[in-house]
């Protein structure tokens, strides 16, 4: 029989639907991050760094970009002949089919799995944020304290406890007490949805909470563990922890790298982040091109200008054009003599000349103030924007526009455009 001492369970399903037009036609996940990588890099590469070669990743939403960039997992070194990674979608079985109704779900319908390699503990992740953490050390932790559930937990400041599952523990670590985004917060210590559970205390979890709808880590297998007796303790992280779930964090987690002492540091040889890489050539940048404090990804072509900002694989960059503050994702292409400031602009789109973005008064945005907001103008993957349109702040737009889709020319600040069709 396999024997493997933990393996990981990685959730990659999720829709992302705070990032808007991002994700519309791919799971959050597999959204670029820093230029050349993916945003799910990071947990796998802390999995390998942490000595974890055995990883079972859960998509659902729009898994096939997902899929093809981790393919058999050898940017990783996971591509083995025992364990390394596995996708697992949701399947048809012999007496029912379902799709992941909920994060606990997911992992209740992939039992056959972990049992395969009859582990002794069981690291659940997501596929979400950004981080470095040594697992081994959390288990370390998890095995010394002789633990049933260890959760990730980091100070958070306590006007924003309420929004995150809060720890209310001893002077030994031990958790006390839980609660699921309280309106009146008791503690500052945030679950970062990662968790080690000794496997047969989470196996009977899953079992016992099998028909509980949408069964959710944080909202109903913490809590019966809790209420079962078990030891539950909070390890304590106090390095860089990125939820990129919003516009607005996933843009700050961007500037972040380019900082001049970057608090995320993409350069550090003992912990690297690996991901899949496209054969490309290097960056081309013409005599008359000025950059300051960017990251310019190989195969990019930059002829205009670029400040503060995070360029892609195989962007071009036209003659005349001004690029601040932004996110411009791979194979993008921007024209002439555009301005573009605060803007995150995804995949295969197409800037036509004379474009300006990120223009007048910044206000709520119309259709999803929540989502479209932080002052960013965001466009959609293989959107087309044609010539010397004006775009206001705090909007999105998405699909192959025309100038008639463009009142006098100009999409005012807190206006969305969604529109069928692509460049």
């Amino acid at each position: 029989m396999i024997k493997k001492e933990m393996i990981a369970m990685l959730l990659a399903g999720g829709q992302g639907s705070r990032l808007g037009v991002l994700t519309a036609k791919v799971a959050k996940p597999a959204v670029s991050f820093g230029g050349k990588y993916r945003i799910i890099d990071f947990p796998l590469s802390n999995c390998i760094n942490s000595g974890v070669d055995t990883v079972g990743v859960l998509t659902q939403y729009q898994p096939l970009r997902l899929n093809t960039h981790i393919g058999i997992g050898m940017p990783w070194d996971l591509d083995r002949n025992v364990g390394g990674v596995t996708v697992l979608p949701p399947y048809e079985k012999s007496t029912n089919s379902e799709w992941y109704t909920g994060t606990a779900n997911a992992i209740y319908q992939n039992l056959d799995y972990i049992d395969t390699y009859n582990p002794d503990y069981v690291l659940i992740l997501s596929g979400d944020h950004i981080y470095k953490m040594d697992y081994q050390v959390m288990l370390d932790f998890h095995k010394e304290n002789n633990a049933d559930v260890t959760i990730a937990v980091m100070p958070v400041p306590m006007e924003e406890a309420s929004r995150f599952g809060i720890m209310i523990t001893d002077d030994n670590n031990q958790i006390t007490e839980f609660e699921e985004k309280p309106e009146h917060p008791r503690s500052n210590l945030a679950s970062m949805g990662i968790y080690i559970f000794s496997w047969p205390i989470l196996r009977n979890a899953l079992i016992q909470l099998s028909s509980q709808p949408n069964c959710d880590f944080g909202k109903h297998i913490i809590p019966y563990c809790h209420d079962n007796g078990n030891r539950l303790f909070a390890f304590e992280f106090n390095g860089y922890w990125k939820d990129v779930g919003t516009l607005g964090s996933y843009w700050e987690a961007n500037m972040e790298l380019i900082d001049i002492i970057p608090e995320f540091n993409l350069y550090e040889e003992f912990w690297k982040i690996y991901t899949k890489s496209d054969a490309v050539p290097p960056q081309y940048v013409s005599a008359e091109s000025k950059i300051e404090k960017s990251l310019i990804t190989g195969g990019a072509e930059i002829y205009g200008d670029v400040y503060n900002s995070v360029i892609g694989a195989g962007v071009t960059i036209g003659k005349g054009t001004v690029v601040r503050d932004s996110i411009i994702m791979k194979n993008t292409t921007i024209g002439e003599n555009c301005t573009i400031d605060r803007a995150i602009i995804a995949e295969e789109a197409e800037i036509s000349d004379g474009v300006q973005m990120g223009i007048g008064e910044e206000v709520p945005n119309k259709v999803q103030p929540k989502i479209y907001s932080f002052g960013l103008v965001t466009i959609g993957e293989n959107s087309y924007i044609p010539p010397n349109v004006k775009i206001g702040k705090n909007t999105a737009i998405s699909g192959d526009t025309t100038p008639d889709d463009y009142d006098e020319g100009v999409l005012a600040s807190g206006e969305t455009l969604i529109k069928a069709g692509e460049r």
